[in-house]
């Protein structure tokens, strides 16, 4: 019975792990607010499909990435990581680049004038 009981247990928490990083979808838009590659407020895009990425950054170039465990990614062009958050709207790079999502929608921030 206890070794039932076990399986059971190990059945489930697999599931709920693979359940929770397919939860965060980081399909979109996203806009570099920090440390950004090309001028502040460019977009990259990121596509993915489970645990799979496609990614483009806001100086439009292609990588290919995937999530390493709930809540971490890897890219694998420029070789580094990434965290984001368990709402999956911001994402912070190992180098210190942020991204926030950006609905299609939005609009990027105003420039002053000088």
């Amino acid at each position: 019975m206890k070794a039932l009981f076990t399986a059971i247990a190990l059945a489930a928490t697999l599931a709920a792990s693979s359940a929770s990083a397919q939860g965060v979808n980081l399909s979109g838009r996203w806009q570099c607010v920090a440390l950004c590659l090309g001028p502040r407020g460019g977009f990259g895009f990121i596509t993915q499909n489970g645990w799979d990425l496609n990614i483009v950054n806001d100086v439009g170039i292609a990588s290919r990435g995937w999530i390493n465990y709930p809540g971490r990614i890897w890219i694998e062009r420029v070789n580094q990581g990434a965290v984001y958050t368990p709402d999956g709207l911001t994402i912070q790079f190992d180098n210190g680049t942020i991204w926030q999502s950006a609905p299609i929608g939005s609009r990027p921030p105003l420039r002053r004038r000088r």
